[in-house]
């Protein structure tokens, strides 16, 4: 069985040397390496800056008496503290244990105390009530920092300032403690847990080690080399999240890149004008929207700006299609499309900062369109695909090649596997140096072997057997095939709907067909044991208020569902239309309109916005009854 393509490595031992290295051989430690809007103005952080706040918290901790794989947690957004407190752990030996900002305060002590956590960093006041409330349930936490000075003092409480004061007068006292603990940490040592999101039940923490990302990082870099050490990312998505850990803040330690923190997501398109970034990881649902506006900003009023819009894309559709094909662009088409980047690809691009040289979205499917819509205006979109267990990276479109609806192709250092989900036989296993454009295969579950795969779940021993078969594989519980010699996803396995008529159907592709039509957000497609499908829709409240004027009582009543007949019908208009791209037994045949969406705060969706499916059937098991009388 192959092994996969044997690559020579950097030698490096731990996540922490990835920075030294960034820092003293790839730039300078006067180097600006972070960027922070602080009270308007963009404040900028060196490489010095960051190794002497590392000084001051492992003093801080050592003096604590934390030692080697001992776990502290963190509840923080974005900001350059959080890499100041991550490089510190990972220069101790210490375990990273991230807490999403929107878990309940419930998940969050669940969390604190199943990893054993002694040390919290809590980011702002409303994070700090949300632990108050737990407090006396967490017997393991020893000390609570605040990152904002004025919020707590006290035996339990004190705050990120006084830390870093409180550590540079040790800094002499612990340098060569610190020191012989660095040089002692290995790549196999933990780095971190990442807590599932939890369709399921109580989240699972994922232990994942410095070698499990430091070889992500070695792929990634390999699959997309046009990531470089002049680049700088934009950071919006959660730190706390594996796909943002490993995407923007390890790859860009150890390529010597810059990340600048946007503000939240609500500042995201003025934070991208104001610090053009050249790279941006990003989820499919914020491309949708990119896609929505500027496709409705550049059309809706017609006339002669909407024809050139429209015609811009059709040309830079040829001219992708024809690349895509390996086939050349001809001199015509290219002075179609060099007029198409003066009058409306440049300005397009000009509103995302001008030098952004690629997304790269993961923790979701990317509708094809969306893609393609990217890539008429000369826009590159490098869709992978992975799971927290895998640190996350397994496989990505490469940059000269995408194929739209593909997570591209298998990473150096990994082998994918493809598994019958009945008979369990093996149907295809490709590795990087397989390769074939042309290679297609059945479909079955996703397995995955690898230096990314986790070490288990912490102490659930018997949730770890149940992913992990007698040959090594990782069982991802995703269901695909190879196609044109890339990965691509069909659904979940556990979202497999098994009609009364005995059609196995994965709900996401039909989801997916769905919400093409701008005046759909959400559509959960419901059938499992039934004798046709429905689904519960909630709609573009922004197209709908459009279409419908300020109708107050369609917004502002306690009902959870849309019960207007002629909403409904609006919306039947575009599912019927759209409905013909899908089989017969694809279609819906009923669909109640709900009013809010959901979500994360209303209990039906996962921290990584997937919807729990469990939950919905139960919640809405009345309104999902009556489609079926």
């Amino acid at each position: 069985m192959s092994q996969g393509i044997q690559k020579p490595e950097p030698n490096f031992k731990s996540l922490h040397e990835f920075y030294v290295n960034a820092a003293t051989k790839i730039h300078s430690l006067d180097y600006p390496v972070m960027f922070a809007k602080e009270k308007g103005v963009w404040e900028k952080y060196t490489y010095q800056d960051v190794l002497d706040a590392v000084a001051q918290i492992g003093s801080w901790l050592m003096e604590m008496g934390l030692e080697k794989g001992d776990r502290v947690a963190m509840v923080l957004d974005n900001c350059p503290e959080y890499y100041f407190i991550d490089q510190t752990l990972q220069k101790l030996g210490l375990v990273n244990v991230s807490i999403y900002p929107t878990l309940t305060h419930e998940e969050t002590a669940y969390i604190l105390n199943d990893s054993g956590a002694k040390i919290l960093f809590v980011g702002n006041a409303f994070l700090l009530k949300k632990f108050k409330k737990v407090q006396a349930e967490c017997n393991t936490v020893l000390k609570v920092i605040c990152m904002p000075s004025d919020l707590e003092s006290g035996d339990l409480y004190t705050d990120f300032s006084s830390v870093r004061v409180e550590g540079q007068a040790l800094r002499e006292k612990h340098a060569a403690a610190i020191e012989a603990r660095f040089a002692a940490v290995e790549k196999g040592d933990l780095s971190t847990f990442i807590y599932t999101s939890g369709t399921t039940g109580m989240p699972k923490g994922v232990m994942l080690t410095h070698y499990n990302f430091m070889s992500n990082c070695y792929d990634a870099k390999d699959l997309c080399p046009a990531i470089t050490s002049e680049d700088l990312y934009l950071s919006f998505l959660p730190l706390s999240h594996v796909f943002e850990r490993l995407a923007t803040m390890y790859l860009s330690t150890y390529i010597g890149a810059q990340v600048a923190f946007a503000e939240n997501i609500d500042k995201v398109a003025q934070n991208i004008q104001e610090m053009r970034p050249t790279l941006m990881a990003a989820v499919p649902r914020l491309l949708e929207r990119v896609h929505d506006k500027v496709y409705k900003s550049a059309t809706e009023k017609g006339g002669a700006s909407a024809k050139i819009f429209l015609w811009a894309l059709r040309v830079g559709g040829e001219a992708r299609v024809r690349r895509d094909q390996g086939k050349m662009v001809g001199p015509l088409l290219a002075m179609q499309v060099g007029i198409a980047e003066k009058l409306v690809y440049s300005k397009i691009k000009a509103k995302m900062g001008g030098r952004l040289k690629m997304f790269v979205s993961g923790a979701g499917a990317l509708p094809v369109h969306v893609g393609e819509f990217f890539a008429n205006l000369g826009m590159r979109v490098q869709e992978g695909y992975g799971l927290s267990e895998t640190s996350p990276l397994v496989t990505v479109n490469e940059f000269e090649r995408q194929v739209y609806g593909t997570v591209g192709r298998v990473a150096p250092r990994q082998q994918v596997a493809i598994q019958d989900i009945e008979t369990k036989k093996i149907l295809a296993l490709q590795t990087y140096d397989s390769f074939d454009p042309e290679y297609a295969s059945e479909e079955g579950e996703i397995l995955v072997k690898g230096p990314n795969v986790m070490q288990g779940y912490w102490n659930r021993p018997e949730a770890t057997a149940e992913v992990f078969d007698a040959e090594g594989w990782f069982h991802t519980g995703d269901i695909g095939k190879f196609d044109r010699g890339y990965l691509k996803i069909t659904d979940r396995l556990k979202n497999m709907l098994k009609t009364s008529l005995g059609k196995n159907i994965y709900p996401t592709q039909i989801e997916n067909v769905l919400l093409r039509s701008p005046k759909l957000e959400q559509v959960f497609i419901i059938g499992d044991k039934r004798e046709y499908l429905t689904a519960i829709i909630h709609p573009n409240m922004d197209e709908l208020k459009t279409a419908f004027g300020g109708r107050k009582d369609y917004f502002e009543v306690s009902d959870p569902f849309i019960q207007d007949e002629e909403i409904k019908k609006w919306m039947q208009e575009d599912v019927k239309k759209l409905s013909e791209k899908l089989a017969k037994f694809e279609r819906i045949k009923d669909f109640v309109v709900k009013r809010e969406p959901f979500s994360v705060e209303a209990g039906d969706m996962t921290i990584t916005l997937k919807i729990k499916r469990k939950v919905v059937m139960e919640k809405y098991a009345d309104e999902i009854e009556a489609m079926y009388v």
